[in-house]
């Protein structure tokens, strides 16, 4: 054989031989990756081929699809009062992705979750029917939320204190995430990135805010476990007006008449005797004070319900003057509304804070479990001694103090008012927070609640806990008690 021809026949063997190995490569090794690809247009494909799974809140959907003309995407997400549950929901978006329940559970939700496939199809590579999420939320709490928050902007969360279901969760302004569902709402998404109010932003969830003297109920907490203070009805040492120690700023009371010198924690927080807990704060000293902030939840980097929610931030690092104003919920103290439903959650659970959730179980199309959270996953966060005084001192505050709006005839309800200082040196409207729990006296029936108004174009003077989040919480509570 000619030299040449045989080294050109040499050289093209090699070059098969490459190609054949390259293939096999691709095919054993890379080829998950390369299935799994963002770039990949046949997953996206795949996710929307057939109607998707659904949300369910109290037995019904609210999500939904609908059959798409001229795209290779078959089907796209639609909602059932798309604004009234965005922040339960989140959006499921052809073009820009998924968000909150939609995300964590796309697999489970367009059929492509490996738990929905049978044996045949997992060898076929056949999709799957799509399963379902069913939420704990309660339909009548969360319109009631949704409706008292109205064109205000806030956010508010409920829960059942001895299971840990979440019941509703609003945040105000919303939208509508079926107008951002195709591949061809540009103009609509485009729209809600840059509406100055982010009606996308979940702020029950991502949104940590000053909580102001709601607050208070964890610095309390503080005192009577530490045994500070034997009870809510001893006396305290609480100088008034009280001077920021080290400094020559005089902490005033916002009701400059309430009998604050030296009140029992059930008079301070009855009238939101600023001078009381920053003191309270300042003799605990800060460890304690965060010690007990991250019993009830602040400063988990990790609590998802099962959307992640934003860490509600007890500081560290901080002088006596500072650790005063934490005292009152401010300084570099943040809380969600989660975060703050979560403190009256487990006082009136006697101490005991069950685990917030808003997923009760992922099903396959047949209605057969792939996964279930359950109820009542409890943690001690406070005595039931501290637990049962507190929720005495939070009734003395609904009944006679600064929280009188959410009253509901035949139900012992207890709460906190918080108006929270917002921008330097206040510059900006306060934040009017409420957060409370409420017991149905015939049927037993709990429920507790967490409102923050940040907006709602009130005049500054106007701006309170009890004018603006108790009632909104009022009437959450009173849904959740009729249910």
């Amino acid at each position: 054989m000619n030299r040449t021809i045989r080294r050109t026949s040499v050289f093209c063997l090699l070059l098969v031989l490459a190609l054949l190995l390259r293939a096999t490569w691709l095919q054993a090794y890379q080829a998950e990756a390369l299935a799994d690809n963002d770039h990949n247009r046949r997953n996206t494909i795949a996710q929307y081929a057939q109607p998707l799974g659904d949300i369910i809140v109290a037995g019904s959907p609210v999500t939904g699809s609908k059959r798409t003309t001229g795209s290779d995407l078959a089907y796209k997400r639609t909602y059932t009062q798309g604004e009234l549950y965005a922040a339960v929901t989140g959006y499921g978006s052809q073009a820009y992705g998924s968000t909150q329940l939609e995300g964590i559970y796309s697999h489970v939700l367009d059929g492509t979750d490996d738990r929905l496939k049978n044996p045949l199809g997992a060898l076929t590579r056949e999709q799957a029917a799509p399963g379902n999420v069913l939420t704990t939320i309660d339909p009548d709490v969360q319109k009631a939320a949704y409706e008292a928050l109205g064109d205000d902007k806030g956010a508010a969360v409920a829960i059942d204190p001895r299971t840990g279901r979440i019941l509703a969760m609003v945040s105000t302004p919303s939208y509508d995430p079926s107008t951002i569902s195709g591949t061809a709402d540009g103009a609509d998404w485009k729209k809600l990135l840059n509406d100055p109010d982010k009606p996308m932003v979940n702020r029950a969830l991502r949104q940590p805010l000053a909580p102001g003297s709601t607050f208070k109920l964890v610095v309390a907490a503080a005192a009577l476990e530490d045994g500070l203070y034997g009870s809510v009805d001893e006396r305290t040492d609480s100088p008034n007006p009280y001077t920021l120690p080290g400094t020559s700023t005089v902490l005033r009371n916002e009701n400059a008449s309430a009998p604050c010198e030296n009140a029992t924690l059930r008079t301070a927080l009855r009238y939101s005797c600023n001078n009381v807990f920053a003191k309270a704060a300042v003799d605990l000293g800060q460890d304690k004070v965060r010690t007990m902030a991250e019993k009830f939840g602040f400063n988990a980097e990790k609590l998802d319900v099962p959307v992640r929610a934003s860490t509600s931030v007890y500081p560290t690092g901080m002088d006596r003057p500072q650790t005063a104003l934490t005292g009152i919920g401010q300084f570099e103290v943040t809380a969600t509304p989660l975060q703050m439903a979560m403190v009256p959650a487990a006082l009136a659970n006697g101490g005991e804070l069950a685990a917030p959730h808003m997923v009760s179980s992922v099903t396959d199309a047949e209605g057969d479990t792939l996964q279930e959270f359950p109820d009542g996953d409890t943690e001690r966060v406070v005595s039931a001694s501290t637990a049962e005084q507190l929720r005495s001192a939070m009734v003395t505050v609904v009944e006679e103090g600064t929280g009188t709006n959410a009253r509901i005839a035949g139900a012992e309800v207890g709460g906190k008012t918080g108006t929270a200082q917002n921008g330097v040196g206040n510059s900006k409207t306060p934040y009017a927070w409420f957060t409370s729990y409420a017991k149905d006296q015939s049927s037993g029936q709990e429920v507790a609640v967490a409102v923050v108004v940040e907006d709602s174009g009130a005049a500054r003077s106007e701006v309170s806990g009890n004018g603006l989040a108790a009632p909104i919480a009022q009437k959450m509570m009173k849904a959740a008690l009729a249910g």
